[in-house]
């Protein structure tokens, strides 16, 4: 008989584990790969980028879909806690742009050495095999099972992680073990994914081409803006990637209509105005040349050639002859230089996934079912997702960490 079982050895599932055995419960930890944290090797390609160093505020700000439902959960461990948390248990870290925070070692491993650290320190069982059921009678958790075992116990925590990443076994059983306990399922979709654009035939040629601190915006076909940002972007063969696009992604879960406007303003520090002025000094500069050499001090030479060709202007024409109208025409496509979204991408390229348990359906000041007692959920299981720099493991960490506070 154990005091706690928890489902699932990613961030949320190490946390809560860890946690509850510090209580003094007797926790058994089941993880179905032949080693824990496996997501956690690739998060922040291989750093582990393992939250944001901002106050609560500005982590409930970064959250997209159901932000409120994390303010137990962030208030419990927050960011700093966090890092002090891994600092205890023998792990530095550091912050960097955008107040990311990453091991000093820049290594993911140790990130997951650490958790490992603290479920030995606190005694909890670890065993390698699926779980097929979750046991209730009368409303109420008494155990598990596996293919061949009955473990009893008091509460169970599900922290499956969601449906993204699949080849490190994120692949949706724990959703299926919610809904055979009555939980309710919000749509899955994939999210901080990239963008694929119905002009790839543009794409393809830009493919690698990285634009720093640019402004971008997505437009409904009303011209109704859904997201806007600033930041850095990469062309993929297919369209869009990057921190931005990635950002961008989150807001799109409930927007049907795939042909959005994305619109990027390369010039974002100047308006029209002060960009028209640049434009005159630099056609004053290159005032006898074919227009079609008169841009190389305003963009990357990559999407020059796009660039001139979506002018429609003759580009042997002299720079000294350009009208006014065709000025204004450049200086409306650097800063409005549009793409029409195809889609939102796949499972399989996404980082995280959004939807999961319906947030109305648990207690958000202990993670524990509504409807079951004694079952607790967390990390990516539950409908909340957030923006990259790390605020989807910083929820991980909380949300584990506040159920294996209460289980």
């Amino acid at each position: 008989m154990s005091d706690v079982i928890v489902i699932g050895g990613g961030p949320a599932g190490m946390m809560a584990a860890g946690t509850a055995g510090k209580r003094e419960k007797e926790v058994i930890l089941f993880e179905k790969n032949n080693k824990l944290g496996k997501k956690l090797y690739i998060t922040g390609k291989g750093r582990c980028n393992f939250t944001n160093d901002v106050v609560v505020e500005e982590l409930i700000d970064n959250v997209v879909n159901n932000s409120n439902f994390l303010y137990s959960a962030f208030y419990s461990l927050d960011s700093q806690r966090l890092r002090n948390f891994f600092e205890e248990l023998g792990l530095s870290s550091k912050v960097e742009r955008g107040n990311r925070v990453f091991p000093k070692s820049d290594k993911s491993n140790d990130v997951t050495k650490a958790l490992k650290r603290y479920l030995k320190k606190n005694k909890v069982n670890t065993i390698y095999e699926k779980i097929e059921s979750i046991e209730t009678e009368n409303n109420k958790i008494i155990g598990v099972k596996t293919k061949s075992t009955e473990y009893e116990a008091d509460s169970v925590i599900i922290a499956t992680g969601g449906y993204t990443y699949q080849s490190t076994g994120s692949t949706g059983e724990g959703y299926e073990l919610a809904r055979s306990l009555g939980h309710n399922i919000v749509d899955l979709n994939p999210s901080l994914v990239p963008l694929d654009l119905y002009e790839s035939y543009e794409t393809k040629k830009l493919e690698g081409l990285t634009l720093k601190y640019v402004g971008l915006k997505i437009k409904d076909p009303n011209n109704k803006i859904i997201f806007e940002d600033f930041g850095d972007l990469i062309f993929t063969g297919n369209g869009v990637s990057g921190p931005i696009i990635l950002s961008a992604s989150s807001n799109l879960r409930d927007i049907k209509n795939k042909n959005l406007i994305l619109s990027i303003d390369l010039k974002p520090a100047l308006d029209y105005e002060t960009l028209d002025n640049r434009l005159q000094r630099d056609f004053k500069k290159y005032n006898n040349k074919d227009f079609k050499n008169s841009m190389d001090d305003l963009l990357p030479s990559k999407i020059i050639p796009i660039f001139l060709e979506r002018t429609n202007i003759d580009l042997r024409k002299k720079v000294n002859q350009l009208t006014v109208e065709e000025r204004n025409r450049i200086t409306n496509l650097l800063k409005e230089f549009n793409f029409t979204i195809k889609d939102y991408s796949s499972f399989d390229r996404g980082i995280i996934t959004s939807g999961g348990v319906d947030v109305k359906e648990v207690n958000p000041s202990t993670m524990e079912s509504k409807l079951v007692k004694g079952l607790y959920f967390a990390g990516e299981i539950i409908d909340v997702d957030g923006y990259t720099g790390g605020f989807n493991l910083q929820i991980a960490f909380s949300t584990g960490y506040l159920a294996g506070l209460n289980a």
